[in-house]
This record gives C-alpha cells, structure tokens and sequence, in this order.
C-alpha cells in the first residue's frame, strides 16, 4: 500500500486529511482512465455540470481510500491488493452507497479497514428470525392452482382472474378444461408440492450478519470523514445542495 504523499503548499488539493492536503494529481489520473475506459462514450461531455459531478464523485471515491490507508497504517492492518476478494452484489452496493462500494471494490485498504471496524459486530437471533421469516418460501400454498394447454401452471387468487375464467372454473368440475374470454385453463385438484427452501438459499444468519457490519461500517466511515476529512472548493461532496452543479430539486 502506497500512502497518498502531501500535496506542495501551492498545489491544487484533492482535499485536507487530517488538515494536510492531499494532491489533486490522483484525481486528474483517475478521470482520464476514466476517458479512455470502455466507457468513455457513457461519461458526461467534458466542462459541462455533469462532469464536474462526476469529478466530485470520483475525488469522494479517492479521499474515502485516503482515509482507510491512513487508518489501515495506524491500526498496522494486513493490506493486501492481490488477495481476491467477493465482489459486491447490487443489494451490498446500495447499503454502503455509491462512494463507498467502488471504494470497497478498488481499494484493499478499505476492505480491510471494514473487516476490522465491524469485527466484533453481531446479528441479533431476533434480527435473523425476522430475516427468515420473511424470505422464506410460503408452506401453505393459497388459492387456484392452474393449468395452461402448453403445459404450464400456477398459483392464483381467483380475484386476479378474468372474471369470465373465474366464473367458468368455479363452476367447471376440477380438472376440466374451460374455454371462457380467449383463456382455456384447467383448476387441478392435486396442488403442486409446497415450496421447500431451494439448496442454493443463502444462510440467512450469514446474509443478516453481512448487511449488520455493512450498516456499521457506514454509521464509522460516515463519522471518521466528518472528523478527519475536509473538502475544497469544486470538490464538494455531489449531493452538497450549497454546489452550484447540484440541480436535485424537489
């Protein structure tokens, strides 16, 4: 891990750590690799509002690296850019927030300063239950189950049905098939076997405990950038309504 060196007295700053600043030059290389990714073509035209967004974007994703590296060498952390690591799924990237995630997902600082801030963090039993209570598949099927002349089936709630289907199935024997408003369907009298929870089902202690230490590694980034961070001028955070490039309007 390379630490961020002081930026000179007269230099641009990407922002102050600990009342040093920081050089802007990380932020100049990471919006020109930026330009010349694989998704140039997507990024806002250069000089107008929306790109200098997307630079107060990217300098928040630099000085969140800063931090951690900082914090990662104070607490003598084992920082290790090559180890793999589990990329984050949509859900985990919206918990940390848009900063955070690409933060955690390019900077093995920050993966380790979250492993050890959320160490001795715990799911409650109440936490997991109500969890597994609800994203566990249902027991008791509920309704119509149905058949289709392709060979496909369902479950429905005959108050969802073309009245006109509804109306011919419940007086239709089970197992019949009905023609009724363009829809031929069949009311099956042996149910499908009820849900089970599928082999592939995540451990819901596992999936509760992840998203726990993800709440508090926010609630402690979000307190060490107020402590530890200050911003500078046309690098303020994006969401900043005091910005002149911020036109969230409600």
């Amino acid at each position: 891990m390379t630490a961020i060196p002081p930026a000179p007295a007269d230099a641009p700053a990407l922002g102050l750590l600990d009342g040093r600043p920081l050089p802007r030059t990380g932020l100049d290389r990471r919006l020109a690799a930026l330009r010349t990714g694989p998704r140039a073509s997507a990024l806002p035209r250069p000089g107008s509002g929306e790109d200098r967004q997307l630079a107060r974007w990217v300098a928040q994703v630099l000085l969140t690296e800063a931090l951690c590296e900082a914090v990662a060498a104070e607490r003598g952390l084992s920082v290790l850019p090559e180890a793999t690591h589990d990329r984050l799924d949509q859900q985990a990237a919206v918990e940390l927030g848009s900063v955070t995630a690409a933060a955690y997902e390019g900077s093995a600082a920050v993966r380790a300063v979250h492993e050890a801030v959320t160490a001795a963090v715990a799911a409650t039993a109440e936490e997991v239950a109500h969890y597994d209570a609800m994203t566990r598949p249902a027991a008791t099927p509920t309704g119509w189950h149905l058949a289709f002349p392709d060979g496909g089936t369902c479950e429905a709630d005959p108050a969802t049905l073309p009245l006109a289907l509804a109306e011919a199935l419940r007086t239709a024997a089970p197992d019949t098939w009905v023609t009724a408003g363009g829809w031929t369907a069949a009311r099956r009298t042996t149910p499908p076997d009820p849900p089970t929870d599928r082999p592939d089902r995540p451990d819901p202690a596992a999936t509760v405990l992840a998203a726990v230490r993800r709440a508090a590694f926010v609630r402690w980034l979000d307190h060490a950038r107020a402590t530890r961070l200050t911003l500078v001028p046309g690098l303020e955070h994006p969401g900043d309504p005091a910005q002149p490039d911020n036109h969230h309007r409600h």
